[in-house]
């Protein structure tokens, strides 16, 4: 192997050049088919909504309960509609469990619940329990396991195993060119530790396939991008750092590991909300470990150093608060819950903001949004949740010069282009000369920048493989946005609904603030391109993340979350 790979760094010049050559038309043609192959089904698959119990009213009229978690309520956003003046706009909640159970909780309503004539807070039903919301009596008639072995028949199949494995085929073909175009220009001593970055890749989307095909889940798409992100990420660091291909790769395990963690635990939703007491914990416990024994770095303090190793355990955080906020759902609209996690947002954010870590506070306050809105609907309360994040940012930068000095050059880059806009002057002149197609694997002036393979890595890209394939990169990440947004339409619990496009909020969010703040559109906050940029803590958090993306896949064996029906198809009469 260190033969071939020595054979490889001794190239002849002109062959080089003929292969980067090629290489840079041939890549975005590549990469473009392989996300089309990607991205279309998780883009336009149908979407049926399931119905696991029916409300019977006095007069015989059927109303559909299409989630485990259903409001019921005159609003007209609520899941199940009862349009009368003495229905108040959220009244009950409707919730079921994996063992098939149900209960029914009062929101908040004014004229309460009532089952079999005693008025609840919180109630398990039967089948012939009555239920009285506000004079409109009714019976819950939930379906038959029959008919639920036969509800998951009926969903989308999820990818055809031979489709998954034409498009990791495609992905290791591209992993093997890119390779080879870093080992004809990479240093010889690194040469060995690039062919095994890229290597470790390739063989872990293997496994990881294999896996899949055992445990009878062979859609693979979500993954295929999360493994060609990491393969331009890898790129990079053989660009501007190809020492620390193999610690990249390492997280990149980690990452896969806490990956199929979260998997699982979200197979159980009981078990999911008993974590979500831990992830809460821990959550805070790691930003609170930070304030106390992390060091400070350009002006944030937000790094942990043990034994030599450096990690933002913020980046963990982010995990941890979409468990929580897509876990807190016993009552989807009580509002002592709501405001329990109003204050753990602050308490999160009042963290980061000690730290001076604005960047990722506004990450989590996003998240908060999100997640806020998805649970109450309320735009009132959005907005003003909004005035006061804007007051806060007003205070914040007043007292810290850190977050002041990035913002003040906003903008202005082309003003000190040796001082405060030195990073976005640089990445926008080896952006203009990549042009579309790139200058080729290793021949970019931009990896002689600062935090060229993080904050600015796009920029690097675009230099070396084009602006096509930086485009392509974001698409990855907002195609990710528009599964979970689709999805959760569909979802049969709000936890994966909420998780599933707050997690890929986050992971658009960050893209943007990266991509836009190299470019200058956004102040340049330091905030890392999920799967991209070079960072280890990063990288593992991404993975926690696209954990919930995946869980959100509603068509048939395609989710981890989902388990398999170990019963045979029933009969269609």
């Amino acid at each position: 192997m260190e033969n071939f790979i020595q054979a490889f760094t001794q190239a002849d010049a002109a062959y080089i050049n003929v292969y980067q050559q090629i290489l840079r038309y041939c890549a975005p043609l590549l990469v473009g088919a392989l996300l089309f192959l990607c991205i279309k089904p998780l883009l336009t698959f149908r979407r049926e909504p399931e119905i696991w119990a029916w409300l019977v009213l006095e007069d015989q009229r059927r109303l559909p309960i299409t989630h485990w978690e259903s409001v019921i309520g005159r609003n007209k956003r609520s899941d199940v509609v009862i349009n009368m003046p003495a229905i108040s706009r959220n009244h009950a909640v409707l919730t079921r469990y994996d063992d098939g159970s149900w209960t029914i909780a009062d929101a908040g309503s004014k004229a309460g619940v009532l089952v079999n004539g005693e008025r609840v807070d919180i109630a398990a039903l039967e089948p012939e329990d009555v239920i009285d919301i506000a004079g409109v009596k009714m019976k819950l008639l939930p379906i038959s396991r029959r008919q639920e072995i036969k509800l998951a028949f009926l969903r989308t199949k999820g990818a055809h195993p031979l489709s998954s494995l034409a498009n990791v085929l495609l992905l290791t073909l591209i992993q093997v060119l890119v390779c080879c175009s870093y080992l004809l220009t990479v240093n010889e001593a690194h040469a060995l530790t690039v062919f095994w970055g890229f290597a470790g890749i390739a063989i872990s989307q293997w496994a990881l396939l294999i896996f899949y095909f055992v445990i009878r889940k062979p859609s693979f798409e979500v993954e295929t991008i999360a493994f060609l992100l990491c393969t331009m990420g890898m790129a990079a660091i053989a660009a501007v750092r190809p020492g620390e291909a193999m610690k990249q790769l390492i997280a990149m395990f980690m990452g896969l590991a806490l990956f199929l963690g979260v998997g699982w635990s979200l197979r159980d939703l009981e078990r999911a909300k008993k974590i979500r007491y831990i992830a809460a914990a821990a959550g805070i416990g790691f930003l609170l470990i930070t304030l106390l024994f992390g060091r400070e770095y350009h002006g944030a303090k937000n790094w942990l150093v043990i034994g030599g190793m450096s990690f933002q355990p913020s980046e963990l955080s982010k995990m941890c608060f979409v468990f929580v906020g897509a876990s807190t759902m016993d009552r989807i609209v009580n509002r002592r819950n709501l405001i329990l996690f109003i204050g753990y947002t602050l308490a999160i954010c009042g963290c980061l903001a000690v730290m001076n870590d604005f960047g990722t506070a506004l990450i989590f306050f996003i998240a908060f949004l999100l997640i806020a809105y998805m649970r109450s609907g309320s735009v009132g309360t959005l907005a003003l949740a909004c005035t006061s994040l804007g007051f806060a940012g007003v205070i914040a930068l007043k007292i810290a010069p850190h977050a002041m000095r990035r913002f003040s050059s906003w903008r202005h880059i082309w003003e000190d282009p040796l001082g405060a806009g030195y990073q976005q002057t640089r990445a926008l002149m080896c952006i203009a000369s990549g042009g579309l197609f790139g200058m080729g694997a290793g021949r970019g002036w931009m990896k002689n920048v600062f935090a060229a393979d993080s904050d600015v890595v796009i920029a690097t890209l675009a230099e070396e493989w084009g602006l096509l394939i930086v485009l392509m990169l974001i698409s990855c990440i907002l195609a990710l946005g528009l599964f979970a947004v689709r999805s959760a339409a569909v979802q049969r619990s709000s936890f994966f609904a909420i998780g599933g496009c707050t997690a890929a909020g986050i992971l658009l969010v960050q893209a943007i603030f990266n991509a836009l703040g190299t470019v200058d559109v956004l102040p340049l906050t330091g905030v890392t391109f999920p799967f991209v940029s070079n960072g280890g803590s990063s990288m593992i958090g991404a993975w926690g993340l696209l954990a919930f993306v995946k869980a959100a896949d509603t068509r048939q064996s395609a989710s981890f979350a989902v388990r398999q029906s170990k019963e045979g198809r029933p009969d269609d009469e």
